[in-house]
């Protein structure tokens, strides 16, 4: 009989496994995951409840108040006494949480990114304004037969010239920053949905997150249900010193990994408030729902990204700027017409008798380059170049588009399966094999250790649903953004390019 019960502690050890982490994170558990619907014993820490009036089990003591970690040889302890536990997140349960929708308008007002992008478009709306403006007048001095040799006098005069811009290449010019403002307003749009596509996926991690460190909290109180009852069982000589080694040995390290599941937690939380813009925000829970099933049109997500998501227009548009570019660059060549007027004064004498001087003379001119060697031949080649180069960059986008939506439907459906057989399989018998352990133990034919395993057994289940629900939200927000991410580098198409100008005017 011993050896059997040994038997049974020995399977209860070795099934426990190293990455169970327990949490003690005051969030409710959520109803909506199945199972839930049944109230189950070692949900708290520390709980010693039993049914119809069974003994409670004592919690355990540490070795200078009586509980012996090997009963055969009392003097010996391995380890410290310290049973404390973490709790990194004492104070969350007091504050307000925080929604999706209420990150996504801090993010609106704080996130940096947004900024840039909005003075992405003021910058080319500037640069097209300055493009169609006129040259500016020109005013000066002129002067000739300064001293005047023998005939006395000289001409000084003052003068205006006014360059005059041919073939309509200031507006050309200014059509190129027009262009580059509309790549602008669509790299707006763009940075505000990577931001809102990295909010929800922070959002999602943390939620996610949550849900594990509760169940991990379970997942805890089992680990040390497990120590008060195999050191019961010792008690009455059902157990012996490996028994109680190994299962205080699972115990601490739930008490370890429960303080890293606290951490990843906060690290979830910290970069979540780095991407609203308000890192200095306390740690609070998240509101929201993590066990209604995204949903994503799979059968036109594809298509939808590679055709109308911000990234693709926005390559589209660049390829516009460059025809711009192209026509401006060869408009170039057109010279300018410059025109020159002034008056002046002539001191040299046109009599002697009486001393009479010229007096007063105007003067114009008129000048045009002619393009006979620079006809901006380079700027053309270059602009056209740019224009290939554009429009296979946007050939480029779309197939790598294409390429990772695909794989990330692919990782969309793998999820929803495992999702969908956690929630209709593997929990519901899992949940079924707890009650038929717990009637059992109610009725004495098995020992409460299997109660435990079979309580266990539950607890990985929803931890393995949450990560497959992690996962599916995570492909779920990729999808529905246009696989956008980068909410806090800097936004795209700011880099504005003046059109070649022609030296040849």
């Amino acid at each position: 009989m011993r050896r059997s019960l040994e038997a049974v502690i020995c399977s209860i050890v070795m099934a426990f496994p190293v990455s169970v982490v327990g949490a003690q994170m005051q969030m409710p558990m959520d109803p909506n995951m199945p199972g839930m619907q049944h109230d189950m014993p070692g949900m708290q820490h520390g709980n010693t409840s039993t049914p119809q009036g069974k003994p409670a089990v004592v919690a355990p003591q540490n070795h200078e108040n009586g509980l012996l970690q090997e009963p055969e040889n009392p003097g010996h302890r391995s380890g410290s006494v310290d049973t404390s536990v973490p709790e990194l997140l004492k104070d969350v349960a007091g504050r307000k949480p925080v929604s999706l929708a209420e990150l996504e308008a801090m993010a609106e007002t704080h996130n940096p990114t947004l900024r840039q992008a909005e003075a992405q478009i003021k910058r080319a709306e500037a640069l097209a304004k300055q493009a169609a403006l006129w040259p500016n007048l020109q005013i000066g001095y002129e002067g000739d037969q300064i001293r005047g040799g023998s005939y006395g006098g000289g001409e000084h005069g003052a003068f205006v010239q006014q360059t005059i811009p041919l073939g309509n290449k200031r507006g050309l010019e200014s059509n190129v920053y027009k262009r580059q403002k509309g790549v602008a307003e669509i790299a707006l749009e763009e940075q505000r949905q990577r931001v809102l596509a990295d909010l929800q996926h922070g959002f999602y991690e943390t939620l996610a997150a949550q849900a594990e460190v509760d169940v991990r909290r379970g997942l805890l109180a089992i680990a040390s249900d497990a120590v008060v009852t195999v050191h019961q069982l010792a008690n009455v000589g059902q157990a012996d010193a490996p028994d109680i080694l190994q299962t205080e040995v699972e115990s601490e390290q739930a008490k370890v990994d429960y303080g890293a599941a606290q951490r990843v937690y906060l690290k979830n939380f910290a970069k979540l408030m780095a991407m609203v813009g308000m890192p200095e925000m306390q740690v609070t829970r998240m509101e929201g729902d993590l066990y209604t099933e995204p949903q994503v049109d799979v059968t036109a997500v594809v298509a939808r990204i590679t055709s109308t998501s911000p990234m693709v227009r926005r390559v589209d548009q660049q390829i516009a700027v460059a025809q711009a570019s192209v026509a401006s660059a060869k408009r170039q060549v057109v010279p300018d017409l410059t025109l020159r007027a002034g008056e002046q004064y002539n001191g040299e004498l046109v009599s002697d008798n009486p001393r009479r001087a010229t007096g007063a003379q105007s003067f114009a001119s008129a000048s045009i380059g002619l393009p006979l060697w620079n006809r901006n031949q380079g700027n053309v080649q270059a602009a056209t170049a740019d224009a290939v180069r554009a429009k296979e960059d946007a050939r480029r986008v779309r197939l790598e588009l294409a390429g990772s939506a695909q794989a990330e439907v692919e990782e969309y459906l793998t999820a929803q399966m495992q999702v969908e057989r956690y929630k209709t399989e593997l929990l519901p018998r899992a949940q079924r094999a707890y009650e038929l352990y717990r009637t059992k133990y109610d009725g004495m034919a098995v020992a409460y250790p299997l109660v435990l395993v079979s309580q266990r057994t539950y607890f990985q289940l929803r931890v393995g649903y949450i990560e497959a629900l992690r996962t599916m939200w995570s492909s779920a927000v990729s999808l529905n953004n246009s696989l956008l991410s980068g909410g806090l580098d800097a936004p795209q198409g700011g880099d504005v390019v003046r059109s070649g100008i022609s030296t040849a005017e």
